[in-house]
């Protein structure tokens, strides 16, 4: 007997779904451990396509990661580079939706690593990778208002998601009293050729 019609769409979306959540919960768990974070190494693909993710994670304020291709075009290159912070997640997602596996960094800062951010890498049709990361919320004087870390991300359906406590003045650092604010993400062509973040939309959930 045949299978129901939609039955392969319904299990990849639920199987999707499971990753992404992991991806959410694993990284507020790596934020809690972060005084004692070891070395970041990952292997992350899609069929014979994907990224193999390296960082030491020996410092809290500055670390060098190392990114290699698998199954790109001969002459694409991974990325070595220095960067504030730490490696606590990584996973792959199409975010601009053209089809081919993209790999989403997320990095965290801070004395306790409270603060998060993305690194994203953009596959351009497998034969080259385009780096961007998440603008800086503080910089952003809509959004940052009570403002003082504690991220998570999400991904939805092509989306990047931000949620963080809104802290009133006075409040102590464990007890933010304003809700939460959640920003959701697009991203785009940029002026120079590149790609970027855009914010689509951001709501408070009291």
């Amino acid at each position: 007997m045949s299978e129901p019609a939609g039955l392969d769409s319904y299990i990849c979306t639920m199987k999707r779904t499971t990753e992404l959540l992991l991806f959410c919960l694993c990284a507020v768990a790596g934020i809690r451990g972060f005084g004692q974070t070891a070395k970041y190494d990952s292997t992350l693909s899609v069929g014979n396509v994907g990224y193999h993710v390296s960082c030491n994670n020996k410092n809290g304020d500055q670390n060098e990661v190392f990114i290699r291709l698998i199954g790109f075009d001969h002459t694409a290159r991974g990325f070595d580079f220095y960067l504030r912070g730490k490696v606590t997640r990584s996973v792959i997602d199409d975010l601009n939706n053209d089809g081919y596996p993209d790999l989403i960094l997320q990095i965290n800062s801070g004395t306790n690593g409270e603060f998060g951010s993305i690194y994203a890498f953009c596959s351009e049709k497998n034969k080259s990778v385009i780096p961007f990361s998440l603008p800086d919320v503080i910089l952003d004087g809509k959004l940052s208002g009570g403002y003082k870390g504690h991220d998570t991300f999400s991904l939805l359906e092509g989306s990047l998601m931000q949620k963080f406590p809104i802290y009133k003045p006075g409040d102590d650092p464990d007890k933010p009293t304003g809700g939460s604010r959640v920003i959701r993400y697009q991203v785009i062509s940029n002026e120079r050729g590149g790609l970027k973040f855009k914010v689509e939309n951001s709501y408070e959930i009291k």
